[in-house]
């Protein structure tokens, strides 16, 4: 699969790139995208929440009324949930909710996901860009450029640009990572997927093993 490759400006620059038909242009397996985002999000989950029980509230330990013959059901603490003021019953506790996927499911669903978005004509290759210095209106102006401004966009980087990174930090609908850091969410969370030349080799290096 060939993809033109465009400049800053958003012009042809009237050279081509060839998309790896292994990474590019596989049967997306649904199940391995749903298994890796479920992951992602999973992770991002704190697992602090917590509800005191009825052996961490501060309260009285007597037996509040007699066992039998009051007419009612029988009840030893105050401390019990079905009192106002008691303990939570099964309440929330701190929890980890990550979960582990083999490494192998993870590049498939990589490879399904980076396939959805050639399949939908969302990849725009970009050629190696660098800013003189951070400035938002820089990223601004290249998004116009790329017609991508009005659009969750994700820009891969081939190397460590901490200009680029920089000048992208305070616009909510785009985001910039390196190739090793690209995840199935991110790809599928995007409109629009802009590969630097420079990242596709890694891209594709790391996803044909």
């Amino acid at each position: 699969m060939k993809v033109a490759v465009v400049d800053i400006n958003g012009k042809s620059t009237g050279r081509e790139v060839e998309l790896s038909a292994d990474v590019f242009a596989i049967e997306p397996n649904n199940h391995a995208v749903y298994l890796d985002v479920k992951q992602y999000l999973a992770n991002q989950r704190q697992g602090t929440h917590k509800a005191k029980e009825r052996a961490e509230i501060s309260g009285s330990t007597r037996k509040i009324k007699k066992q039998k013959g009051t007419g009612t059901a029988r009840a030893g603490s105050i401390k019990s949930g079905v009192f106002k003021g008691g303990g939570r019953m099964f309440g929330p506790r701190p929890r980890n909710y990550s979960f582990k996927l083999n490494k192998g499911l993870k590049r498939l669903a990589r490879k399904s996901a980076l396939s959805m978005k050639a399949n939908d004509d969302a990849i725009v290759v970009l050629e190696d860009i660098t800013f003189d210095s951070p400035k938002t209106k820089n990223f601004t102006n290249l998004l116009k450029a790329l017609g991508v401004e009005n659009k969750k966009s994700l820009f891969v980087l081939g190397a460590s640009n901490n200009n680029v990174y920089l000048s992208s930090r305070n616009l909510k609908g785009s985001d910039v990572v390196m190739n090793s850091e690209l995840s199935t969410y991110k790809i599928l969370n995007a409109n629009k997927l802009v590969l630097l030349e420079s990242a596709l080799e890694g891209i594709e290096t790391n996803l044909s093993k």
